[in-house]
């Protein structure tokens, strides 16, 4: 059962009704196949006229979706031999960061990325993908680790941002981000990040500090939510569409700023229509990349991630 956006309303109205006539049909009293066949490719058209002119704050809400594949999804089907590791051997696990060694395309990889569960038990398990600082404490652990056993890191960013409560600050969020962003920087080995969901503030660039960046076509990548800059801003959240607007949230607008670096397309409809091969057009991406970083020095790989950074909105 698809869940649908508010904008999607007319697809959800001819979708609705090809349900119907499927059902009339299925009875045997008359011959429709016709007007269903018809009916299919109006919907089909107006799906893909509606998806090529979202707004800024319409991905949003697309990157948003309940449906839309997290990181367990994308392990499922784009990785293989996935073996969590767990703990910051600090203070303890956290949920929302989840990360271990897995193989992608016959590569052995270190796989980092936020979860944020499918269903209302598994999301308050996760924290909704917000991770907390023995989270990002784990994921310096895991870089580390990889850098002794010479794997590439592949990080997956989904996350409205890192947890804002008490509990974090008292344990030292700001920190624990600061040298997950920093071991990203430092790495002798090759880093490619993927924004496949949300990519919210400073929780999303301690995982995606990486030479090659990508994201999911509908995906979205900003310092803060656009309900966040809106409230600031205009004191309503009620103006987050236009924030979404000028603040360049979108995989389009960061790939022409030097943000990212190559957008993976989606089926039409959003990931959520078709996670299985929205992993598997990612998988092929990432190994794209990570073969074209393969062989390179330590150092020219530091150098390259310096290089990108310093460059962006040049």
């Amino acid at each position: 059962m698809i869940s649908y956006l508010e904008f999607e309303k007319p697809v959800a109205a001819l979708e609705a009704r090809i349900a119907e006539l499927r059902e009339t049909a299925e009875s045997g009293e008359l011959d429709i196949a016709s007007e269903i066949r018809r009916l299919e490719a109006k919907s089909a058209e107006l799906l893909a006229s509606t998806y090529k002119a979202l707004t800024p704050w319409q991905k949003t809400q697309v990157a948003r979706h309940p449906a839309r594949p997290h990181f367990r999804d994308f392990v499922a089907t784009a990785f293989s031999d996935f073996m969590p590791l767990g703990g910051d051997r600090l203070y303890g696990e956290d949920q929302a960061i989840v990360g271990g060694f897995a193989t992608l395309d016959g590569r052995k990889v270190m796989l980092i990325g936020h979860e944020k569960g499918n269903d209302t038990q598994s999301r308050i398990r996760h924290n909704f993908g917000m991770g907390k600082p023995e989270g990002y404490r784990k994921a310096v652990r895991l870089m580390e680790m990889a850098s002794r056993f010479g794997l590439p890191v592949v990080t997956l960013v989904d996350t409205s941002g890192a947890f804002p409560g008490v509990e974090a600050e008292e344990r030292g969020q700001a920190e624990a981000i600061a040298r997950s962003t920093e071991a990203c920087l430092a790495l002798g080995v090759p880093m490619v990040a993927t924004i496949v969901g949300e990519g919210g503030s400073g929780g999303a660039v301690a995982l995606a500090s990486a030479e090659r960046v990508l994201m999911l076509e509908h995906a979205v990548y900003s310092v803060i939510s656009p309900e966040g800059c809106a409230s600031i801003l205009w004191r309503t959240s009620e103006k987050a569409p236009e924030a979404a607007e000028a603040m360049k949230v979108t995989a389009q607008d960061l790939l022409g700023l030097g943000v990212i670096d190559r957008i993976v397309r989606e089926p039409v409809g959003g990931a959520h229509r078709d996670p299985a091969g929205t992993a598997l057009a990612l998988g092929k991406a990432i190994g794209e990349e990570l073969d074209a970083l393969a062989g390179k020095a330590p150092d020219a790989l530091r150098a390259l991630r310096a290089e990108r950074f310093l460059k962006i909105g040049a």
